[in-house]
């Protein structure tokens, strides 16, 4: 399992810069407000909360492979180790006030869709950058509209999709926040640096991004668009083997409820301005994409 968790971070020395958007709340519903968890720039912070024992934890399937898989799987692990951990202390779990916690979630669906396009599809980088500027990342409403917007800035550049992967599992709620950090962070790492970030509500834009653009191989170069979705919703998703399914995979991932989407983050590259993304390091770190 440590060989594993060894292979999340990637090398960025030789990835380009990329951009990336976010938020979300992963606090239970009508938790008292210093039990929750909130979002913060850099990471989602939780608060109380949890299974009382005995009880049963069902298996939660995942789909696809690599290090989604793996820290999904982790995920449902750590739920049991820390269960038989703490079976000696029995009773309803208290929050901060010594009163039983609010109801949660039983299980919170990680969802995690990739697509590779042809780097012509500067309009799409252009898009992605209007939504950063613009965002409310600090409200669920905007959140979700967040979400909306960016799957359908992927949904008018069908002619552009090369390459795509879908993934999804399900994990406790508990292990929620920490799973989606994870993904978060092996996505985040295969950027040299996020030189557009709207996160949480705090806005950055790096001040060479306006530099001169150079002329992009439009065989050989791509652009990579990433989203990381946590939300309670049981969509049945197509998944993303051919064009079609990833087309209607897009389309139920964008009509995610604010109420279900717990968060969400949007990471992409290449975004500085004459950073490109080549075939080679396009396979290199995002081995699991399928030609479509």
């Amino acid at each position: 399992m440590m060989i594993g968790l060894s292979l999340i971070y990637t090398d960025p020395a030789d990835a380009a810069r990329g951009g990336r958007m976010g938020g979300g709340s992963f606090r239970a519903p009508s938790a008292p407000r210093s039990g929750g968890g909130s979002y913060r720039s850099g990471g989602y912070r939780g608060g109380g909360g949890g299974f009382g024992f005995p009880f049963i934890i069902p298996i939660f399937g995942f789909g696809g492979g690599g290090l989604f898989g793996l820290l999904i799987l982790m995920a449902v692990v750590g739920v049991f180790v820390n269960a038989f951990r703490g079976a000696s202390g029995g009773g309803p779990a208290l929050n901060g006030y010594g009163t039983p916690t609010p109801a949660m979630p039983s299980k919170v669906n990680m969802i995690q869709v990739q697509v590779g396009l042809l780097s012509s599809a500067k309009a799409l980088q252009d898009d992605l950058r209007s939504l950063a500027a613009s965002a409310d990342t600090s409200s669920s409403t905007g959140v979700q509209r967040l979400l909306q917007e960016t799957t359908l800035a992927l949904l008018r550049q069908p002619d552009l999709w090369v390459y795509a992967n879908s993934e999804s599992g399900s994990v406790p709620f508990t292990s929620a926040e920490s799973t989606f950090n994870r993904l978060s962070m092996s996505e985040r790492s295969k950027l040299q640096a996020e030189v557009t970030s709207n996160v949480g509500g705090q806005r950055l834009t790096d001040p060479g991004l306006s530099a001169a653009v150079g002329e992009a191989d439009a065989t050989n170069e791509f652009i990579v668009v990433t989203l990381l979705v946590a939300s309670t919703a049981t969509a049945s998703l197509q998944g993303a083997d051919t064009a079609e399914d990833l087309r209607q995979t897009l389309r139920i991932l964008g009509s995610t409820s604010s109420s279900d989407l717990m968060a969400l983050e949007v990471i992409w590259q290449p975004e500085g301005r004459g950073d490109v993304l080549s075939a080679e390091e396009l396979i290199t770190a995002y081995p699991n994409l399928q030609h479509l």
